[in-house]
């Protein structure tokens, strides 16, 4: 299936080796990136085409694909001056999303899509840079089964899994999940950390324990350094987890734990770490009550 032509818009940390996996695997691929300078840097790096806009984007490709930052950017895309929804599109192009954005935002480009006459997907991923560039990504999608299956070969270069779990949206709401999950998590390891060391058993010391036990996981295992080292130097931003905490309570989430963290982080933005790594958390929470 490597003859399949793709146009792919969203060059950032995740989008570049995504689309470094995909020239690998054999896939011919066009990509747009609003900062022109890493678009012409993957083109002399990989060979791939560069499109002026989003609408020269989508010009002979079978599927267009889009990795951006969050609703407002993938609406200019499809709906700017130049974006994809200006010109006239082939029949039965599929379109997907995988930017963590809003199911309203999903339900109204692809209503939007549909009477142009394609088909539009969201297919969020869980994991950050390192699975994106190992293509160990988890893909959760929201359409139609048989884009499904279209669009299975690229996922399967992408990701180590993939899941269609309903109609457009479903993949949104189940990364908005997994994202608030992520986020108590973050805080629940910080506040425990902090915790600990107020009473004189230091992070060292503290997160091997919790690592080497039942409550180990990835993410206390990945973050434990950046904890230790003091280092936030983003592979995921504060920011970022922020927005999907805001795009969560949107859709309804409205619980205590995920209230508190909503604040907390919040209060973090304030102290101008939306910029640093989403373990910041533990930074600004530090700064607010260690003894």
């Amino acid at each position: 299936m490597s003859h399949l032509k793709i146009g792919w818009a969203g060059l950032g940390n995740m989008g570049t080796p995504m689309v470094t996996n995909l020239v690998k695997a054999g896939f011919k691929v066009k990509v747009y990136n609003r900062t022109a300078a890493k678009a012409k840097a993957l083109q002399e790096k990989l060979g791939v085409d560069v499109a002026r806009s989003p609408k020269h984007l989508v010009e002979d490709v079978d599927m267009v694909i889009t990795m951006l930052t969050d609703d407002a950017a993938l609406k200019e895309v499809y709906e700017g001056p130049e974006g994809i929804l200006s010109v006239t599109l082939p029949p039965n192009m599929l379109a997907i999303d995988m930017s963590t954005v809003s199911p309203d935002t999903t339900r109204q480009l692809a209503a939007l899509c549909e009477a142009e006459g394609i088909w539009y997907m969201d297919a969020p991923v869980s994991g950050s840079v390192k699975p994106a560039e190992e293509g160990q990504l988890v893909i959760m999608a929201g359409g139609r089964p048989e884009d499904f299956e279209r669009a299975r070969p690229i996922f399967n270069v992408l990701g180590k899994a993939s899941y269609l779990l309903g109609d457009n949206g479903a993949g949104n709401y189940a990364k908005l999940a997994i994202n608030t999950f992520l986020g108590i998590t973050l805080q629940g390891l910080s506040e425990a950390v902090i915790f600990a060391k107020n009473n004189g058993v230091s992070p060292e010391q503290l997160l091997p324990l919790i690592n080497d036990g039942p409550l180990a996981s990835v993410v206390t295992r990945s973050k434990s350094q950046n904890i230790i080292n003091h280092d936030f130097t983003p592979s995921f931003p504060l920011g970022l987890l922020a927005k999907d905490i805001r795009l969560a309570k949107a859709q309804g989430m409205d619980t205590p734990a995920v209230n508190t963290l909503s604040t907390t982080l919040q209060d973090a933005l304030a102290k101008g770490l939306g910029a640093s790594d989403m373990m910041a958390i533990y930074q600004f929470l530090e700064q607010e009550y260690t003894i």
